[in-house]
């Protein structure tokens, strides 16, 4: 047989088959007993076997019918389980892991957009630096830090980090903070995340006499962010992360001076899911926002590599 008999044929055979009653398996498949033997016959034709014996008045199946009743059966289980995850799987909340950073700095106060135009994918975020496993953490995809380059995972550019100080507006106003030098007799205020920012901006800005070691270190880039707004220190940022504070006033950049840090934001997944349609369209929304709201050119860019995420 070079086909496969139609699934509706099968179906009817398996009700038949079990509970050994054309009448009952009609009643169950809400169709008449006429027109589940005329599916049986069909069947028994494509087939060229005999599934059944028609006694007066009940029905037996032949060793055929019992041989070919248990494998249709096992089939028609197996497809229903699938089918039942499918559809689990497609109501359960899309599980995306974003840095604190990007998280709360960036998509958190866009994701309202994304749910306003697609409510039928609830997304779950998890904002932590850890490395994301995609097996056994239940991550559906991520947004991580580095250069775009991890086995196994489809990567795509999103955004550069760009190092640059900011401070409360009172320090600026009353001459503190003429030159980077000026940073020496200033608290620096440390992102944990990224030890090595406030290093990397004072050698590219040529600064004298300042430790970059120096001040407080923060775990939380929200706390580190009102602590400059309260005066407390200096604070080093991407001024993506900062501009509804830079246009309320409530922090300013005090030197113009970005310092590139070499990496850049990645959306990434499993090579193996870059069919699965909620990965996708979370990923074009977030690609197009990149893409509307800041003015990142490579916002599209995809590297295939890695198997779990950087920090």
């Amino acid at each position: 047989m070079a086909d496969l008999p139609p699934l509706d044929a099968l179906r009817v055979f398996e009700a038949a088959a079990r509970r050994l009653s054309f009448a009952a398996a009609a009643e169950e498949l809400h169709l008449t007993a006429s027109a589940v033997s005329h599916r049986i016959k069909a069947l028994e034709e494509q087939l060229g076997l005999v599934l059944f014996e028609r006694l007066t008045r009940k029905v037996a199946l032949t060793p055929a019918g019992r041989a070919y009743a248990a494998a249709v059966a096992d089939a028609i289980a197996i497809l229903r389980e699938a089918t039942r995850r499918l559809a689990v799987e497609a109501n359960r909340p899309l599980t995306v892991s974003v840095t604190p950073l990007f998280g709360a700095r960036w998509l958190l106060p866009r994701l309202a957009r994304f749910e306003a135009t697609h409510p039928a994918i609830a997304v779950r975020l998890i904002s932590t630096s850890r490395l994301a496993d995609f097996v056994s953490d239940g991550v559906d995809c991520a947004v991580r830090f580095g250069r775009g380059t991890w086995p196994g995972l489809a990567a795509h550019r999103l955004m550069s980090l760009d190092w640059v100080p900011v401070a409360a507006p009172a320090l600026v106003r009353n001459g503190r903070l003429k030159a980077p030098d000026d940073l020496a007799r200033q608290t620096l205020l440390h992102y944990d995340a990224a030890p090595d920012a406030w290093r990397m901006w004072l050698l590219a800005a040529g600064a004298k006499g300042v430790d970059p070691d120096k001040g407080q270190t923060l775990s939380d880039m929200a706390a580190t962010m009102q602590a400059a707004i309260d005066g407390i220190g200096i604070a080093i940022t991407d001024r993506k992360f900062i501009d509804r504070e830079l246009k309320q006033r409530r922090l300013v950049i005090p030197f113009d001076i970005d310092m590139p840090s070499g990496g850049a934001f990645y959306f990434v997944y499993p090579e193996g899911r870059a069919s699965d349609a909620r990965i996708t369209t979370f990923r074009d929304w977030v690609l197009s926002t990149v893409r509307r709201d800041t003015d990142e050119p490579m916002a599209a860019e995809q590297n295939h590599q890695g198997t779990k995420t950087p920090k």
